[in-house]
């Protein structure tokens, strides 16, 4: 599997293949992100293609310490700079009330308060995590974050 893979699914395939995965390890390290937007159309690889080029290109996992979670930071603008923290916890989805990886926003981050993003692991062998993000409780785009080995 590779990011323009998902890109090139239909919303329903992609709502059917982040229900069926696990949530997975939380990841660490440093991870190439795409945005989905309007999947499965012509759209959707231009926009990630814009998105990825001017501002955001995927996420660094730092685990805690204590072993218990992650911190992470996003990549953002065309030079990537770490900015925009987020913590890191498993915990049920808003989509399906299974397990998933939150990365939640909401003590760490002023502008990205609202956000709550959650992801799950859809290739393990590729280390392929799929996500939604969310603004409150209503579901506003996907993305896909892969960690190369």
């Amino acid at each position: 599997m590779t990011l323009p893979d998902l890109l090139a699914r239909s919303p329903a395939q992609l709502n059917a293949m982040f229900s069926a995965s696990p949530a997975g390890p939380i990841p660490a390290g440093d991870s190439i992100g795409e945005a989905i937007v309007f999947p499965g159309s012509l759209w959707s690889k231009l926009i990630a293609g814009l998105v990825h080029g001017l501002i955001w290109q995927g996420k660094v996992f730092t685990p805690n310490p204590d072993g218990d979670g992650a911190t992470l930071q996003n990549k953002i603008l065309p030079i990537g700079v770490h900015e925009i923290v987020a913590r890191v916890y498993k915990q049920a989805s808003w989509c399906d009330g299974k397990e998933c990886i939150v990365l939640d926003y909401s003590k760490t981050s002023l502008l990205a308060r609202p956000i709550r993003d959650e992801i799950r692991l859809v290739s393990a062998d590729d280390r392929i995590y799929l996500g939604k993000v969310w603004w409150g409780k209503k579901e506003l785009i996907g993305f896909a974050l892969r960690f190369p080995s």
